[in-house]
C-alpha cells in the first residue's frame, strides 16, 4: 500500500479524477482518497513515481508519502 499527499481535491469529481488516472495505469488498482487530509492511499503492482505521475498529470499536483 502506497500513500500521496495530493493538492487541490476538493469534490467527488477529484475522488473519481484521481482514481481514474490510477486505475488507467493499473485496472485492478485499489485506490481509497481522503479529501479532508488530501491524501490519496493505492494498493497497485505499479511504482509510486508512476501513480504519482499519473495523478498529477490528472491535474491534481501529487507527492509520495509514507507507505501507508
Amino acid at each position: 500500500m502506497m500513500q500521496f499527499q495530493v493538492e487541490g481535491m476538493s469534490c467527488s469529481h477529484c475522488v473519481k479524477a484521481v482514481t481514474q488516472a490510477v486505475q488507467a495505469l493499473d485496472a485492478n488498482a485499489k485506490v481509497d482518497v481522503d479529501l479532508a487530509a488530501g491524501s490519496v492511499r493505492v494498493e497497485s503492482q505499479r511504482a509510486a513515481g508512476d501513480i504519482a505521475a499519473a495523478i498529477t498529470e490528472a491535474g491534481y499536483p501529487a507527492r509520495s508519502g509514507n507507505p501507508a
